[in-house]
């Protein structure tokens, strides 16, 4: 399922920052692949394509800032209640 959710987190990041070759733990904002339209973007298509509300306190950069770090999140956010959330690390 974690790889399942990297392969449609990198297709959407190659869309937007088409012509590079990015890692899943490179950091998107850090190395200015892109900006901060691309990051409401990126909150507004997770919580399309995974089904689930992005909240407050999970607007940190963080969470978006790579494909493992995306991965992460949305693994957390889809555990079921108690069962501990799926970590990139």
């Amino acid at each position: 399922m974690v790889e399942q959710h990297k392969e449609l987190i990198r297709d959407f990041i190659a869309q937007h920052v088409p012509d590079t070759e990015v890692d899943d733990d490179e950091d998107l904002f850090a190395g200015g692949l892109v900006n901060s339209l691309f990051a409401v973007q990126l909150v507004v298509w997770v919580e399309r394509t995974f089904d689930l509300r992005v909240e407050g306190a999970d607007l940190d950069f963080a969470h978006f800032a790579s494909v493992d770090a995306i991965a992460g999140f949305v693994g957390g956010k889809l555990a079921p209640a108690g069962g501990g959330a799926w970590t990139s690390n």
